[in-house]
């Protein structure tokens, strides 16, 4: 097994990390922009694993999370590389996989440019992770189907121009009666909220979708009609892989801030890093880095083999998740006082990793695909 990185990955790597330092510096104020999207396409950043023939860059997933790792290396708003990879991995991917050659040819160079803005309508008010269990139902009438009902906790759905959201389209089946759909934004029949007012995570606008009587033609279901367990689940492993990978980015960040901070602060005449209760916890933080990047590594390179990841993706996901969590909790220790104030940013990264734990599956759900996966 070769751990160490091609010349050109090394070279692509390097390039993000320089580019997005650049475009997105550091203490630029959180929140929504056109302008940020278009410069996310320009940086390759919102198509890396898409098809080139749609202007992405064609990466497999172990490449693409190499690029998003750096991505939320560089870039200190954690909230706008989510949007991105929520954007990119659980909506874009599905359609390049499942899409009409004329959605594809239509919708994907716009999404791949930043042009337009993707939202992932999955979530449900009463079925957060039980994704079989959809309220929200398509009829089919000539022509199409008829959406009806809400979803919550929309990524990008107060600002974005396209939804991808899954219906119950035959509810004597379970999950072998949805149906995923391409939905305009802009459609007679959606009704979208202002955003949440949430914890952290700020540059991804959130919200519920409201559908009352929406017309969705034929040519916008993804893949074939009951068929939407299946294609969620493929968007999943992209997301749960390479969306994650931002959080890599951003524990690899705030190791390197604590080393520094620890070797700079002093109490009692000597660098705090001196301490083993500082320094021992912040060896912790690289121990759980250093683990959950190489799972995420391996889920990414057996996506690439084409092999059944479903178990490897499950265990990054929670690795990387449960990591980011403790990691910003240890770095507010390490920082004490100054922790908790917002002008050194540790407290917004504890903020933004919190969410990490919950969306795209719990980590208790990770938990219970995994047991599933050993047999249990």
């Amino acid at each position: 097994m070769d751990f160490q990185l091609s010349a050109e990955q090394s070279a692509r790597r390097d390039r993000v990390l320089r580019q997005v330092a650049e475009a997105f510096p550091a203490g630029r104020p959180p929140g929504f922009a056109r302008e940020d999207w278009r410069t996310m396409g320009e940086l390759g950043l919102l198509g890396t694993c898409l098809p080139a023939e749609y202007g992405g860059g064609g990466l497999g997933a172990l490449d693409t999370a190499l690029v998003i790792e750096a991505f939320g290396r560089a870039c200190t708003d954690t909230g706008l590389v989510f949007a991105a990879s929520a954007h990119q991995f659980a909506c874009s991917v599905p359609v390049a996989a499942y899409g009409t050659d004329a959605v594809r040819k239509g919708r994907l160079p716009d999404l791949v440019s930043g042009a337009a803005v993707a939202g992932n309508a999955m979530t449900e008010p009463e079925s957060g992770s039980d994704v079989s269990r959809l309220r929200v139902t398509a009829r089919q009438v000539p022509g199409g189907w008829v959406l009806d009902g809400t979803k919550s906790f929309v990524s990008n759905g107060p600002v974005c121009d396209l939804l991808v959201t899954y219906a119950t389209s035959d509810p004597d089946l379970g999950h072998l009666g949805q149906t995923a759909f391409l939905v305009d934004a802009s459609a007679p029949g959606v009704r979208r909220s202002g955003p949440f007012d949430k914890m952290g995570l700020w540059s991804c606008r959130a919200g519920s979708v409201d559908f009352e009587e929406c017309f969705v033609p034929d040519e916008q279901v993804l893949g074939r009609p009951g068929a939407g367990a299946a294609v969620f689940q493929a968007s999943m492993g992209w997301e749960r892989a390479c969306l994650f990978a931002g959080y890599v980015g951003l524990l690899d960040r705030l190791v390197e801030r604590c080393v520094r901070f620890a070797r700079e602060r002093r109490q009692s005449g000597r660098p705090i890093g001196s301490f083993q209760a500082v320094s021992h916890r912040i060896v912790d933080m690289r121990l759980r880095l250093e683990g959950a990047r190489l799972l995420l590594y391996r889920a990414c390179a057996e996506m690439d083999r084409g092999e059944r990841a479903v178990l490897p993706v499950a265990l990054a996901k929670l690795a990387v998740s449960e990591a980011a969590v403790a990691g910003a909790l240890d770095a507010v220790r390490v920082f004490g006082g100054r922790g908790y104030l917002a002008d050194d940013g540790i407290e917004a990264m504890l903020r933004d990793s919190v969410p990490a734990v919950l969306f795209s599956g719990t980590s208790e759900m990770q938990k219970e695909i995994a047991a599933r996966e050993l047999g249990l």
